[in-house]
């Protein structure tokens, strides 16, 4: 019930328009409720005492009555969706915007088909709910409620042996409940990981085909669905086992019914049109119970889908970190990391007590072996993760200070695999600024390196670049990420080893865009190439999580320390290409 209200307060916003879809449920129940009276009288009137005359009066009201119900349900029906509709819009919006919001940890350790799967399967089962489910719950209690002491006025024996059945129809809805919410569970998340298989196959499918790794994939996959379908029948095997039982003890009650009846009928303590009104009367009153099956099942589902997507609402965002409340304008780009030391979520530690003081304008490469913490650091900056002790500072205040939109502007990242999105070229370099005017695109691309290329596509700067920029080579997604930084014009600019898997002339071209990119800015590079490293104004050697040497490219060769030796194991091999 937690669940529900918490699931209904989303339509709390719509209560007018709720309102008005209980005032149709109402009032086409009150026709509903009225019709077994009129069958009453063209029976025990028109035909017992043979007045046939008033046949095509009670005709032409019960198709009268049969017309305005029809309206009432046309707006019941209406109405429920567009609130439901609404209410799921609402939801759907307020899912994706919390999971922009979410850290970076989690996004790290959470499954990319997992979050795909609740922000449509699962918010679709919240429909279901909010729509058809919800007013059937509504609509089922208010006729129940009705004719139950309708009956009971009519003949309330009569009615005590109808009821004789309900106890046990609640008590098969009730286990039917019980069954049905973890089995709908189970099976919302094995669609959660089938979609995670398609999602990973898709965005690997170059790997996949490079490999001839089809068939593996393919038996992965019918592995993920033989599951869903197991998990699917299941759950059909309990709804088909429900349904009959259900069958069978409303067929119970109604002999019950009939027996009963047809005795007081024929000893004329109850009249034929009174009792074939009852019967309607009591099929009525079954359905409710028996329709509380179907509710039920939407009910569950929902449930299980609303407790998913609960779970990612209540995980706290970015903002948790306390966001700060200094608007970071016009940044110098002084950085200085005080002592700073970070652990991830499951304990390991990146790391430990590093200091380190940039002025504005300077380039800083970050060297070290694979875990020495060089990306630790990088993601630091922007407050993709806050440190775990220490403090960083940008122009002398902690970024934790700071409003973390407002820093994130003046920080431009340009990493080792750029993600382009599959819109036009012109949309990828403006994705930082996309009301900047096609000029200063244009004179961005143009310091890029990329422009010449742009240009020849059919289309030019309105040219589909193909998702994740599928239609590009490396170098050249690598260079319209540099354009869509200098678009951005950062104070502050983060190279994650941009030109580590191109070849020799695309890293030329790349070069010459980075002179530009680099000018008159702080700029933080995970270098794996010597020509980057030797521009440095500063070089820091990382290991194992803490600075061991810092300076200049000359003055560490000329200690012979840490820094000689990678650059003997590592850049030696490229001195005659720098």
């Amino acid at each position: 019930m937690r669940t529900i209200r918490r699931l209904l307060g989303y339509a709390r916003r719509y209560w007018h328009w709720t309102f008005l879809t209980l005032v149709c449920a109402l009032s086409g129940a009150g026709i509903f409720l009225f019709l077994p009276q009129v069958v009453q009288r063209i029976i025990d009137e028109c035909i017992e005492l043979k007045q046939y005359d008033l046949l095509p009066y009670y005709a032409a009201g019960i198709v009268g009555l049969v017309v305005v119900k029809g309206i009432f349900n046309f707006g019941q029906i209406y109405l429920t969706e567009y609130v439901a509709q609404r209410t799921v819009y609402d939801i759907r919006n307020r899912l994706f915007d919390h999971i922009q919001r979410l850290s970076f940890s989690y996004h790290d350790e959470a499954e990319t088909g997992q979050l795909i799967s609740r922000s449509t399967t699962d918010v679709d089962a919240l429909r279901a709910f909010l729509g058809n489910g919800l007013i059937h719950l509504v609509t089922n209690v208010l006729v129940f409620a009705g004719i139950l002491p309708i009956c009971l006025h009519m003949n309330w024996r009569l009615a005590l042996v109808a009821l004789s059945a309900m106890p046990f129809l609640v008590a098969a809805v009730f286990k039917y409940s019980g069954r049905m919410r973890p089995l709908y569970t189970a099976l919302q998340d094995q669609h959660g990981k089938m979609t995670t298989t398609i999602q990973q196959n898709l965005l690997g499918i170059r790997v996949v085909k490079t490999f001839a790794r089809e068939e593996h994939e393919i038996g992965k996959f019918a592995r993920e669905t033989r599951e869903l379908l197991e998990r699917r029948l299941a759950t059909s095997r309990v709804a088909a086992l429900y349904s009959p039982m259900m069958d069978f003890i409303a067929a119970v009650g109604t002999t019950f019914i009939l027996w009963y009846g047809g005795m007081q009928v024929v000893h004329h303590h109850l009249k034929l049109g009174e009792f074939v009104a009852f019967n309607m009367y009591l099929t009525m009153l079954i359905w409710p119970v028996r329709i509380m099956g179907m509710v039920v099942d939407i009910i569950q589902n929902a449930v299980a889908s609303a407790d998913r997507v609960f779970e990612i609402l209540d995980t706290h965002p970015e903002t948790h970190l306390k966001d700060g409340k200094i608007e970071l304008t016009s940044c110098t780009g002084r950085v200085e990391l005080r002592s700073v030391s970070f652990s991830y979520g499951d304990g390991s530690r990146a790391l430990s007590d590093v200091s380190l003081e940039v002025r504005p304008g300077e380039m800083v490469a970050l060297v070290g072996a694979t875990g020495s913490g060089k990306s630790t650091i990088i993601n630091l900056l922007p407050r993709f993760y806050d440190v775990t002790e220490g403090a960083i500072l940008i122009d002398g205040v902690d970024i934790r200070q700071y409003r973390l939109e407002s820093l994130r502007r003046q920080i431009g990242i340009v990493s080792q695999e750029p993600f382009l999105f599959g819109d036009t070229a012109r949309e990828n370099i403006a994705y930082a600024r996309p009301d900047a005017p096609l000029e200063e695109v244009i004179e961005a691309a143009k310091a890029a390196n990329i422009h010449d290329f742009i240009v020849s596509l059919p289309e030019g700067y309105e040219t589909r670049i193909g998702e994740r920029g599928v239609n590009l080579s490396g170098g050249q997604k690598q260079r319209v990420a540099i354009a869509r930084a200098l678009l951005m014009n950062p104070p502050i600019l983060i190279l994650d080893d941009s030109t580590s898997s191109v070849d020799t002339e695309t890293e030329a071209l790349i070069q010459k865009a980075l002179v530009s990119l680099t000018e008159s800015r702080t700029t933080f590079v995970i270098a794996q190439r010597l020509s980057t490293v030797k521009r440095a104004d500063k070089i820091v050697v990382l290991d194992k999580g803490r600075i061991v040497e810092c300076g200049r490219h000359e003055e560490l060769l000329a200690k012979n320390g840490a820094y000689a030796e990678i650059y003997r194991l590592q850049f030696g091999v490229q001195e005659g290409d720098a």
